[in-house]
C-alpha cells in the first residue's frame, strides 16, 4: 500500500511550485473618488407641443373640425418662418364621450352625445425671439388643450465636455486631499467612467399661457448640464 501512494505524493510535491508561480497578483492598493462639474448655457431652440380639440355630435363631423383649425396652425407657423422639418404630428385621438343617467334599479344608462378629436404638433422654434407671438398666433388660430413648451440647446456637447472636465478636475482634487489626509501617495489612473445628466425641461401648461395677452412673455433661462465620473488611482 505504501508503494501504491508514492508516485501520487511525488506528483503532488511536483505541481505545488506550478501553482504557486501561476497565483494571480494581488491588486495594487487604491482610492476610488467620485467628482461633479455642472455648466450652464442658454437655450438656443424652443419646443412646443400645441393640441387642438373640436367636438361633434358625429366622429366625422369631429375630424373635419379639426382638420380645418390644424390647418390653420400649420399655415401660421410656416407663415412665421418654421420649416417643414420643425413640424412633427405626434398625436391624433378620437373619443366618443357620453352622457351616463341612473336607472331606477341603480344602474347606469350611457347616451353617446359627441366625439372629440384631439391632434397634437410638436413645433422646434430655432429663433427664440419668436415663441411669445407664435404661442399667442396659435391659441388664437384654435389651440385650447394640452401641450407646454420646453426649452433646450440644439448642439450641448461644448457644454457636456466643459462639465466633464470640472468632473474630472474635481474628483482629483478629492483625490488628493484623500491621499494627503491618509499619509499616502497618489499614483497613475487605473480606471475611469462617466455619467451625463440632461436638464429637465421647463414645462408651461397650454392653459397657462392661453389666458395671456398679446403675445405671451417668455423667459427662456439656462440649461445646466451635469457629468458625474467615478475615478480609480493607484496607491503608491
Amino acid at each position: 500500500m505504501t508503494r501504491s501512494y508514492l508516485p501520487l505524493a511525488v506528483a503532488a510535491a511536483l505541481a505545488m511550485p506550478a501553482a504557486v508561480a501561476t497565483a494571480e497578483p494581488l491588486p495594487p492598493p487604491r482610492i476610488i473618488v467620485m467628482g461633479e462639474g455642472e455648466q450652464a448655457v442658454a437655450p438656443d431652440m424652443a419646443i412646443l407641443s400645441l393640441s387642438v380639440m373640436r367636438e361633434a355630435k358625429t366622429a366625422r363631423d369631429a375630424l373635419s373640425a379639426n382638420n380645418d383649425a390644424m390647418a390653420a396652425v400649420i399655415a401660421a407657423m410656416k407663415a412665421a418662418g418654421i420649416e417643414d422639418r420643425d413640424l412633427q404630428t405626434s398625436g391624433i385621438q378620437i373619443v366618443p364621450r357620453y352622457n351616463y343617467t341612473n336607472k331606477p334599479d341603480g344602474a347606469q344608462e350611457a347616451e353617446l352625445i359627441a366625439y372629440q378629436v384631439t391632434n397634437t404638433l410638436s413645433v422646434r422654434i430655432r429663433d427664440l425671439d419668436k415663441t411669445g407671438e407664435i404661442l399667442d398666433k396659435s391659441v388664437t388660430l384654435g389651440v385650447n388643450q394640452g401641450g407646454g413648451i420646453s426649452f433646450t440647446n440644439n448642439d450641448p456637447s461644448s457644454a457636456v465636455t466643459e462639465a466633464r472636465k470640472l468632473a474630472v478636475k474635481d474628483a482629483v482634487e478629492k483625490a488628493k486631499t484623500l491621499s494627503e489626509a491618509a499619509g499616502v501617495k497618489l499614483g497613475r489612473v487605473l480606471e475611469i467612467s462617466d455619467q451625463t445628466y440632461m436638464p429637465r425641461p421647463m414645462m408651461m401648461e397650454a392653459k397657462g399661457y392661453a389666458r395671456a395677452a398679446d403675445a405671451v412673455p417668455i423667459q427662456p433661462g439656462e440649461n445646466a448640464y451635469r457629468v458625474q465620473v467615478n475615478v480609480t488611482f493607484e496607491i503608491k
